[in-house]
């Protein structure tokens, strides 16, 4: 699913609120960050994740890392800090309800 930039900015609205809930540290993007990125994903659909100054990687290249693996989208990258989203699939487990993508012309 390709989020619209009023998709994206309705996400990083909801974000600003949230707390940072996945941490990559100096071992990069491992097995386990996958697995509580996807844990968290499951949960919530929205997540809040921090890059620490000791790692090797940037905090968009571990989302864009993180986000296939987890099949979500990115959503905000900025300095240490990165969100993504993956909507649930069933209507009636979503947290979160998108604005609705503008019909092409």
């Amino acid at each position: 699913m390709e989020l619209t930039s009023k998709q994206r900015a309705q996400l990083r609205g909801i974000a600003a609120g949230e707390d940072t809930i996945l941490i990559v540290g100096k071992d990069g993007v491992t097995e386990n960050v996958i697995q509580e990125a996807d844990n968290a994903l499951e949960a919530r659909e929205l997540i809040k994740g921090r890059v620490l100054e000791n790692s090797l990687l940037t905090a968009r290249e571990a989302a864009e890392a993180i986000a296939p693996a987890t099949r979500s989208e990115v959503v905000q990258v900025i300095g240490s800090k990165f969100v993504l989203y993956r909507q649930q699939p069933r209507k009636d487990k979503r947290k979160i309800t998108l604005v609705k993508a503008a019909k092409p012309l």
